[in-house]
């Protein structure tokens, strides 16, 4: 791991950076091959992209499933299509914050019913995001099965949530906080975390 901005940004904010580009790309491309072996091809299988950064992964899972079916032919099928799913209006926060900005919910063209929808997120912390959208899916359909790809597991859960597929599991305090950049978005790849870990000895309950 390194300190400060990858070299040759100038945008990456302070911090210690866990994951590159490089490294990104391949965790990607580990948790595509992951879904083709845990679902035994691609047949069915729709990838739901959280807002915001979710989005955008959601997309580059699907072209490397797209380069895997290419080049195994056992997997070869139909390829998986890409959407994205707004939670805002399922959260269990909104009285706390009742200004948030709704996003837009976009399912591919044949829907969820009936299929395997790989939610995908860049940060899992409480649980609670993906709670909201387990409530947004029911609404939107019945799918024969919901997993879940993060690129990173920060831990720190505060519901029986866990992902299926994982880039990074990274352990961190309450204290710190993991931004995840991503080019589509930020111009450049990184996970960095910032913030000082809680003194040893310190307990949950004190940094709450």
């Amino acid at each position: 791991m390194s300190h400060g901005q990858i070299p040759g940004s100038t945008s990456v904010p302070a911090g210690t950076i866990v994951l590159g580009p490089t490294e990104i790309q391949r965790a990607l491309t580990r948790i595509a091959h992951e879904i083709v072996e845990r679902n035994k091809g691609t047949r069915d299988v729709v990838l739901l992209g959280i807002p915001t950064r979710g989005v955008p992964l959601a997309h580059r899972l699907v072209e490397r499933l797209a380069v895997i079916a290419a080049t195994d032919p056992a997997n070869a099928g139909p390829l998986a299509p890409a959407g994205e799913l707004d939670v805002t209006m399922y959260r269990d926060d909104l009285r706390d914050h009742p200004t948030r900005t709704i996003g837009r919910t976009q399912l591919p063209a044949g829907g969820i019913d009936g299929k395997v929808v790989v939610l995908v997120d860049d940060v899992l912390y409480s649980g609670r995001t993906i709670r909201a959208a387990l409530d947004a899916i029911s609404d939107l359909g019945r799918p024969r099965a919901v997993q879940l790809a993060a690129l990173v597991d920060r831990g720190h859960r505060e519901l029986p949530i866990r992902p299926d597929f994982v880039g990074k599991n990274l352990p961190t305090s309450h204290a710190e906080r993991v931004r995840v950049r991503l080019a589509e978005l930020d111009g450049e790849d990184a996970v960095v975390i910032q913030g000082a870990p809680e003194p040893a000895g310190r307990t949950t309950e004190d940094a709450r």
